[in-house]
């Protein structure tokens, strides 16, 4: 699992979601009002959206005088209706409200952002977990930030949606991830991944 972290570019993903509920029509609404115009946070609303996986491209942004890595992009597109599932950058930071350091999720949106900060938790049955569960403004959990003129910026806790994300080992050289949201307690998604290392064309290895 650790090669999946440190070499996350030469893994394919396919992706499974599960709408529950009376929320599927939700789900629907915002695609057609929200993602599919700004190709940003596409969720899957059937089987066949998700049916052709999808692709991963991680990009290193590095600061031009000292060349180092201070963001990491990621993108991943579905195959099947060409439209972005997630754009975001990730890093580590620290909050007010906990101790230990949160991965750091920031998905560009117009005239602003959305922040999902998690906490980490290595499991004892070798599966790694991150939660942004929190309960109020400098915890973990989900920022919606609006850029305004003079260089301010607006915040907002929402403290109704939360989400985990349990990635765990699974048959050989296969990871998998089950990825849950909540809203005001209920649970109303639940995607699965399968990630694998990205088979070589014919040839291309050393006799």
């Amino acid at each position: 699992m650790r090669q999946f972290y440190e070499r996350t570019s030469e893994y394919e993903l396919d992706v499974w979601s599960e709408w529950c509920g009376g929320f599927r029509p939700l789900g629907r609404a915002l695609a057609l009002l929200f993602s599919r115009r700004l190709q940003q946070l596409n969720v899957p609303l059937s089987a066949l959206d998700s049916s052709k996986g999808m692709s991963s491209a991680v990009l290193s942004l590095r600061d031009p005088v000292s060349s180092s890595v201070v963001q990491t992009a990621w993108v991943r597109e579905l195959h099947a209706t060409k439209n972005t599932l997630y754009a975001g950058s990730y890093s580590v930071c620290r909050v007010p409200e906990y101790k230990l350091p949160c991965v750091k999720v920031v998905f560009p949106l117009p005239n602003g952002n959305a922040v999902v900060l998690m906490k980490a938790q290595a499991d004892p049955d070798g599966s790694f977990s991150v939660t942004s569960a929190g309960t109020r403004f400098g915890d973990a959990g989900f920022y919606f930030v609006v850029h305004v003129k003079g260089g301010f910026a607006y915040a907002r806790y929402v403290r109704s949606l939360k989400e985990s994300i349990r990635v765990y080992p699974a048959e050989s050289s296969t990871v998998r991830a089950d990825h849950v949201l909540w809203l005001w307690g209920l649970r109303f998604l639940r995607l699965h991944y399968r990630m694998r290392p990205t088979l070589k064309p014919y040839g291309d290895g050393v006799a």
